[in-house]
């Protein structure tokens, strides 16, 4: 077998591998030789069947398995022997297009090689860590809010006109031309205007209504509506208004606490104090996240690979512009090219992906099958009623995998770089941090 390089141009690499007839020949024997005890043939006993007589039955379909097996070996060794590793799978051409049995194979190999990563010295990394402390104000404010979560009605006073906002009790009775239709009815209804639980344009006619009133609601079902003997028809509700209730926040108490789950007031206020540390603390990554990615682009300078950039810059620029443009929800457009600053965003991400993983990979960095089925189980709760399919399509889908494992994969990295560097806390209170990142999302 010979290999002759034809292109050494930055990462750019091109070789000729011409595989010769003999080495085809050699390892269709060998194929041969392998199966040859477990082949029976009319008129042979059982692995006794002459090499000659296999080689004419069998040697055309083994042919074409050798030829692949010899090429993938070819690649292989000049792997092992090169050291190179191939930013995208290498492009593989066979050139003598008029090739026949007994000729030399020769093919064209090509690829981009994945660039040497220099070390960095994650010690002299210096980050800051910002630190928010759950205060009284902050654990008062996110009661306030449970409250309200669990606010109950009281009824107004006789005679008041219902709000937006408001619950009113109502028995009402739908009709189609004349005809009360199949679940157009209810008695004792509690309705929150402003709710947007019924069809368009319900609630907003009851705003103004009083106690003991009969009002006449006049909609038009939605075209796209479940009932296809609904959509599209115009419905006339008959109400009769039985309570008007104004909303009122639920008393914050030991009751209040036992409604989330908790012993008593001072357990709730314990537990709304930690998940609000805890939230703090995941935005406080984030920002130190970004911090330690900026500190690695400084720090490292190398060639990439232009494949990879190239089509991080595309994937980027198609996301933007999708972004930009929710209501188109296919890829039927036109292809979206990259800008400079498309471009330049790719070329850190590319440059930070490739050094996170190297420092990954030298830190033996692993994600685990339990991490995996965490991450599985978490996008599985977006497909409600269909988490099993969804579970199996991943199994099934190593692309898949590949996207939920990376994530992981770079904040186990990101972790393992942040333990060190040097981190210094500095206390700031949550607007500060609300600030730090709202500055990240402007970026």
């Amino acid at each position: 077998m010979q290999v002759t390089e034809t292109l050494n141009e930055g990462l750019k690499r091109g070789y000729n591998i011409v595989v010769t007839a003999a080495e085809l020949d050699e390892k269709v024997n060998e194929k041969l030789i392998e199966a040859q005890p477990e082949i029976e043939m009319k008129g042979f006993r059982k692995g006794k069947v002459p090499m000659a007589l296999l080689k004419k039955q069998f040697g055309q379909r083994l042919l074409g398995e050798a030829m692949q097996e010899t090429i993938d070996g070819a690649m292989n060794k000049h792997f092992e022997d090169s050291g190179d590793r191939p930013a995208l799978q290498p492009q593989v051409k066979m050139t003598n297009e008029d090739w026949k049995e007994g000729d030399d194979v020769h093919v064209e190999m090509s690829y981009e090689a994945l660039p040497e990563i220099p070390e960095v010295d994650l010690k002299s990394v210096e980050l800051e860590k910002l630190v928010v402390k759950a205060d009284d104000a902050a654990v008062e404010e996110a009661l306030q809010n449970l409250a309200e979560t669990a606010q109950d009605f009281k009824a107004r006073r006789k005679g008041s006109k219902a709000k937006e906002g408001d619950q009113v009790v109502i028995d009402f009775v739908g009709k189609v031309d004349g005809e009360a239709f199949e679940g157009g009815s209810a008695e004792d209804y509690p309705l929150v205007l402003g709710s947007n639980s019924f069809i368009p344009g319900f609630e907003d006619q009851l705003v103004g209504v009083k106690a003991e009133e009969v009002k006449d609601v006049t909609v038009t079902f939605p075209e796209e509506y479940g009932a296809e003997h609904l959509a599209g028809k115009e419905a006339v509700f008959t109400c009769t208004i039985k309570e008007v209730k104004e909303p009122v926040a639920a008393e914050i108490n030991d009751e209040l606490a036992q409604k989330f789950g908790a012993e008593d007031l001072a357990a709730l206020k314990a537990q709304i104090a930690e998940r609000l540390e805890a939230e703090y603390a995941g935005a406080s990554r984030a920002v130190m996240k970004r911090a330690l990615l900026d500190a690695l682009d400084e720090k490292v300078s190398f060639d990439l690979p232009p494949t990879l950039v190239e089509a991080e810059a595309k994937q980027i620029a198609h996301q933007l512009w999708h972004e930009e443009n929710p209501e188109v929800t296919d890829h039927n457009h036109d292809e979206i090219e990259p800008t400079e600053e498309h471009n330049k965003l790719a070329e850190r991400r590319v440059r930070l992906g490739l050094l996170l993983a190297e420092l990954g990979q030298k830190a033996e960095v692993e994600v685990t099958d339990a991490e995996m089925t965490q991450a599985i189980m978490n996008q599985a709760r977006q497909y409600p009623g269909q988490e099993r399919q969804f579970f199996e399509f991943v199994q099934q889908n190593a692309q898949m995998q590949q996207q939920l494992r990376a994530p992981i994969f770079e904040d186990k990295v990101v972790d393992y770089v942040v333990e060190l560097a040097k981190v210094t806390e500095k206390e700031v209170s949550k607007e500060e941090l609300q600030k730090a990142i709202e500055a990240l999302e402007e970026e």
